[in-house]
């Protein structure tokens, strides 16, 4: 074991078996596992029969002991920071103890292994050449739907987190931002006994949601579809029909039926039909 080193471990998402042979053996190594929950982190560590001393490290004390862990590391102990689940930093806390340690010219070195990210990328069935990581999104509607609107027409695929409280108001943001039509993919409990995926639309997402209570529990990771140059062209349809509709219809109804027809952001047809 390299003296003075920081390793960053992925661990399971789910799983306790996904967990690769080396990040084991540094597990075991290290004078001392920095992890996010130390109660989770010990159930992993028993499993596999490993005693290593353990130390809190979470968001709300990174910045206190972050340098308490750069001083260990300064005086020849090795490290490895775990977060609850996945490959650390994303999501996770670690920033802050990542840059200490390279500012102080420690090495940093990566165990790859689970991440529920690339997991759901690679089930989603959607573009993965290229895609953006967004997160969890905001927890207040009306910042979830400013950010939502600043990736409408995004020309990656995007993968989400979000948290079984917020699922359906999140699902139903983005339909009154991207579109009912936009495909995505929803993965609950990735790995886990009660592992669901289900592919389709939106909207499709949303009623499978909103039928089932149980589907709601769990986390989450959502991925959505790239936007591309045909929702312009579904735009552009539904506001030749929402302009024809209005022969019949209030500028707000014609919007609405429309948009629905084309699965096109409401909010963005009505905006445009108001401009002419």
């Amino acid at each position: 074991m390299s003296s003075s080193t920081l390793f960053v471990v992925a661990t399971p998402i789910g799983n306790m078996n996904d967990i690769t042979l080396r990040a084991l053996e540094v597990l075991k190594e290290v004078n001392v596992i920095a992890a996010e929950d130390t109660r989770h982190t010990r159930l992993l560590l028993s499993r596999h029969g490993i005693d290593t001393p353990m130390l809190a490290f979470h968001e709300h004390n990174e910045e206190r002991v972050a340098p308490r862990l750069v001083d260990k590391m300064l005086g020849g102990q090795s490290i490895a920071l775990v977060s609850d689940a996945g490959t650390p930093l994303l999501s996770d806390p670690g920033y802050r103890l990542i840059r200490l340690a390279v500012l102080a010219r420690i090495k940093v070195s990566p165990l790859p292994g689970p991440s529920a990210v690339t997991a759901a990328l690679s089930v989603s069935g959607l573009a993965t050449d290229r895609f953006a990581f967004e997160g969890f999104l905001p927890s207040r509607r009306s910042a979830r739907v400013k950010h939502l609107e600043f990736l409408r027409n995004e020309p990656r695929s995007m993968v989400l987190f979000e948290s079984s409280h917020r699922i359906l108001a999140s699902i139903g943001d983005m339909i009154a931002v991207m579109g009912g039509g936009r495909q995505a993919v929803i993965c609950r409990e990735m790995t886990k006994q009660f592992e669901t995926i289900l592919r389709g639309s939106l909207a499709e997402l949303q009623q499978w949601l909103a039928g089932d209570s149980n589907q709601r529990k769990g986390e989450f990771v959502i991925v959505l579809a790239p936007g591309h140059s045909e929702q312009t062209e579904d735009m552009d349809r539904a506001q030749e029909l929402g302009v024809a509709l209005q022969e019949y219809l209030s500028l707000s109804q014609a919007a609405r039926v429309a948009a629905r027809i084309f699965g096109v952001s409401r909010r963005e047809l009505y905006a445009l039909m108001e401009r002419g």
